[in-house]
């Protein structure tokens, strides 16, 4: 069941009198490479994940698991954040930062986001306690377990989802089964942390997705956002110490029916054909945005390492009336609403950043 947490504007002071303006018409949206995305609507500017440091891949261990253990702690490269925080309309450019799970290519610069910008985090468990290691109050941050509703504003809406991890059991074991750190992570003098997915950046006990419905004055608008997932247990409940989750699927239809939607007008997410297979009679998208298809590792500035290419899912959307909108560069921007998905103009931004 959902717990509705209608009180978010007051205890997170977003906006004095946000309650009293109109909903807003629309949102625009920013992809910002991996998952790491931009949301803007009324009062609302939101970072998801944001990881923009990246961290040299000779860092993690090749004789173990998957970027199970590093060589060496690392920190983030504030600079780097600031430089597209600075971008995006400096600090007051992010109220709200996002975390879907809370391995290093997700979460690894969500402590400096919120250093640079004062905004509040929502995430797992594991999300709070890396932040806190890298000197955030724990009261800036809210730990979701999923189920939990919010109204950010009036007539915008968050419900989120507990999710899970691409891969599965017999397939990546390190990265998909679900992890929550249970104490504090211990940085060294310098205040790095280990990356690794087995260290202090394990996934965050699976995954959080995160359903957005936006009450427009010229109607309803919505967008569901996974950064990671996985078909082969979709419909498998994640259980943790004993307590169960519920199985994605079951929690997607779920939230679905918190919010009183159908489908959706956006789904931002990744996965391939096999995913969709399962996510489009449930969630019904109308169009479909593809992230974490660019690498981990390849330098921020230098954008994507090639074009977006997946025929599959083209094809498999394509024969279900899903649109494609398939990202070229870095901070490419669309805006979203009550009519649709088109692409915007982000010509400023790009330039600040160097990209074409």
């Amino acid at each position: 069941m959902f717990r509705s947490l209608r009180a978010f504007v007051a205890v997170f002071a977003l906006t004095a009198g946000a309650a009293a303006q109109a909903a807003p018409d629309h949102v625009h949206i920013t992809w910002m490479s991996i998952t790491n995305m931009y949301f803007e609507l009324g009062d609302q500017k939101i970072v998801a994940d944001g990881y923009i440091t990246r961290l040299p891949e000779e860092l993690f261990k090749s004789t173990d698991s998957i970027y199970g253990t590093t060589v060496r702690t690392a920190r983030p490269d504030v600079a780097a954040v600031k430089e597209v925080l600075d971008a995006l309309g400096g600090k007051s450019a992010v109220n709200l930062l996002l975390t879907g799970h809370n391995h290093f290519d997700h979460s690894f610069d969500t402590g400096a986001w919120a250093k640079l910008s004062g905004a509040r985090i929502i995430g797992a468990r594991t999300a709070c306690l890396q932040t806190q290691a890298q000197g955030i109050p724990g009261r800036r941050c809210t730990p979701v377990a999923g189920g939990e509703a919010y109204e950010l504003e009036r007539g915008v809406n968050l419900y989120v989802v507990r999710w899970n991890h691409s891969g599965g059991p017999n397939q990546n074991p390190q990265l998909h089964e679900p992890r929550e750190l249970d104490a504090l992570p211990v940085a060294d003098a310098g205040g790095a942390l280990r990356a690794g997915v087995l260290e202090d950046f394990p996934n965050g006990g699976g995954n959080r997705a995160y359903l957005f419905t936006v009450d427009g004055p010229k109607g309803r608008f919505s967008w569901f956002f996974q950064d990671s997932g996985s078909p082969v247990d979709l419909h498998e409940p994640i259980v943790i110490d004993g307590r169960n989750y519920g199985a994605p699927i079951d929690n997607l239809r779920t939230a679905m029916k918190a919010a009183g939607v159908e489908s959706v007008d956006l789904w931002i997410a990744t996965g391939g054909r096999d995913m969709a297979a399962l996510m489009l009679p449930v969630l019904r998208p109308k169009a479909y945005l593809p992230v974490h298809w660019d690498g981990l590792f390849g330098a921020f500035k230098a954008g994507p390492p090639q074009p977006y290419d997946d025929p599959q899912l083209a094809t498999f959307l394509a024969e279900h009336e899903v649109r494609l909108i398939a990202p070229k560069q870095y901070m490419d921007k669309w805006r979203l609403d009550s009519e649709g998905v088109r692409e915007v103009d982000n010509a400023a931004i790009k330039h600040r950043l160097g990209f074409n």
